[in-house]
């Protein structure tokens, strides 16, 4: 505790998530002390800062931004955003990435977070100690130094950590046998700018995530021959000219050329992985116990909290979600537990949870890798969260049109973000190529660990409640996001 008897609370990293954390502990001042923000560059805003370079700053830092040049966002922004902070209505919908950057700097300036910020300062690590009064029984001490030289480091202590440092810089690359035989370009997603430098060329793009289609189709803009290789059910959407589809690359053969998983092969100039990006928690002190599988972090109960150390929280590490809103519920989870608003369980009840919840998850055929995306459970999550802290869910359009999104992206991914959006009240929104939406039913809580990512699962939770104009014949569209 601060001499005040004021929770003191580190966060690390000033992205989105780190921004949100610190906001909800300076509005609760009456419990929490002035929060300290670590911040390793000289922005906010994380992955929404663009860089043109590549590799590594001149100081030797690496860069961690993963965003491109034209990148315009997938999620529209009337569900983007903050729940409690909305983007300037003047925007449409689907926005360019400085807008979103430009957003983020709004939220520092209207929340006034800039001076708890320290701007160019690494944490080199965050260990427990044990302290006889603290929280828990728990305090953490955490080391930094301003990013570049190491031999001048600082100690604090604080009575709880927030983790916020993303989890898009380091790239995720599979074991594909023969890979080190490919003798033309290889890359990976983080370092794609633009499409100029790969106009014309021959592409294989391994990958068919969000960032895969999109750099598919500015590819395809620059008359780049792209195979977009990947594993998940043929996608049923028109393409864009140039682009046809193929199964996973299962290994490079001795003259460089790539073999398919149907034994077809291709010999391209670039070999482009759009596969995603490791987890890496280099500070975080061994005992601690948090660990990274095969994408999943665990033991995290809600996925936030180690419970041998339930004052450390690692915000932000599902996927497959709507992240501002998803950190402004995890963040307010957080204080509830910190405030005592939510009491914990045991830590054997808490390691009970994790391990039915994950067994529940193998048993409807999910991946290890795949654990962590919630999809369309997120809102379940979310509801859950909110329940047990005691504090507001996100209005009820929030899940329906976010979930409407992906169904217009499933099935036009060349024309979607043309689409507007208007939310009309807590109920109701309407798009400029629909009638108006109105959601008839909500999602469930507690988080239920019988979803599915099914269109029987979808309908069933109330999140495609619309309009039979809006959705049109959708049964294709669901098989792009079971």
């Amino acid at each position: 505790m601060s001499g005040l008897g004021k929770l003191r609370v580190a966060v690390i990293g000033a992205g989105a998530a780190g921004l949100c954390a610190a906001r909800h502990l300076l509005s609760r001042r009456d419990t929490f002390a002035t929060p300290v923000v670590y911040e390793l560059t000289k922005n906010i805003g994380g992955t929404w800062v663009y860089e043109e370079r590549v590799g590594c700053y001149d100081n030797g830092l690496p860069i961690h931004s993963s965003m491109y040049r034209d990148l315009r966002t997938n999620i529209p922004k009337e569900v983007m955003s903050f729940p409690d902070f909305p983007f300037a209505k003047h925007l449409p919908s689907f926005v360019h990435h400085t807008e979103v950057r430009k957003y983020l700097e709004q939220y520092c300036d209207h929340f006034r977070l800039w001076d708890h910020i320290q701007f160019g300062t690494s944490v080199a690590s965050v260990t427990p100690v044990d302290v006889k009064g603290g929280w828990n029984g728990l305090a953490w001490d955490v080391t930094s130094n301003d990013g570049v030289d190491h031999s001048k480091s600082t100690t604090e202590r604080f009575d709880a950590v927030m983790v916020c440092n993303g989890h898009f810089y380091d790239p995720y690359i599979p074991a594909i046998p023969g890979l080190e035989k490919f003798k033309g370009m290889l890359m990976h997603s983080h370092d794609y700018r633009s499409a100029e430098p790969l106009a014309g060329k021959s592409v294989v793009l391994l990958g068919a995530g969000l960032s895969g289609l999109d750099i598919a189709m500015e590819l395809s803009s620059v008359d780049a021959q792209v195979i977009l290789s990947h594993g998940q059910r043929p996608l049923t959407c028109p393409l864009p000219p140039g682009v046809q589809q193929a199964p996973p690359v299962t290994s490079v053969l001795e003259d460089g050329t790539l073999e398919f998983k149907n034994g077809e092969r291709a010999k391209p100039e670039v070999f482009l992985f759009c596969t995603g990006y490791n987890f890496t928690f280099p500070f975080l002190d061994k005992k601690v116990g948090v660990k990274v599988q095969e994408h999943l972090v665990w033991p995290l109960y809600k996925f936030l909290i180690p419970p041998a150390y339930p004052s450390l929280f690692i915000v932000g590490i599902c996927r497959a979600i709507c992240p501002f809103p998803h950190f402004h519920v995890q963040s307010q989870f957080v204080l509830s537990v910190l405030d005592g608003s939510f009491r914990l369980p045991s830590r054997e009840e808490m390691e009970k949870d994790i391990e039915l919840d994950i067994a529940a998850r193998r048993a409807r055929g999910i991946a290890t890798r795949h654990i962590l995306k919630l999809d369309s459970e997120q809102w379940a999550y979310n509801d859950e969260l909110a329940h047990l802290g005691g504090f507001k869910p996100l209005p009820r359009y929030w899940s329906n049109l976010y979930e409407s999104n992906k169904v217009f992206r499933a099935r036009d991914m060349l024309n979607y973000k043309t689409y507007n959006y208007t939310v009309l009240d807590n109920m109701e929104w309407k798009n400029s190529m629909s009638s108006v939406c109105r959601i008839l039913r909500v999602p469930l809580f507690p988080f239920c660990l019988e979803h599915t990512h099914t269109k029987d699962h979808v309908n069933h939770c109330g999140f495609i409640e619309s309009s039979p104009r809006a959705l049109g014949n959708c049964e294709q569209a669901f098989q792009q996001i079971e």
